[in-house]
């Protein structure tokens, strides 16, 4: 990531949407590791559902981020 001359507006938020973005990432991968491993359909679903909400989450906070710069 490139320095910025200005801090950011809120560099709070920011800290907070960037440990969101890493957290998310981790989680993410943790899903789809066990996402073969479940044992039934509704296992696997409840893993696939989770790792799109938490896709959408992800989203949201890079968009955030993308507004602060």
């Amino acid at each position: 990531m490139s320095e910025r001359f200005l801090p950011p507006d809120d560099p709070v938020l920011e800290e907070v949407l960037d440990w969101t973005v890493t957290r998310d990432a981790s989680d993410i991968r943790q899903l789809l590791e066990w996402l073969p491993k479940a044992k039934s359909m509704k296992e696997r679903k409840a893993l696939l559902n989770k790792v799109h909400l938490l896709l959408s989450e992800m989203e949201n906070a890079l968009n955030e981020l993308d507004i602060l710069h």
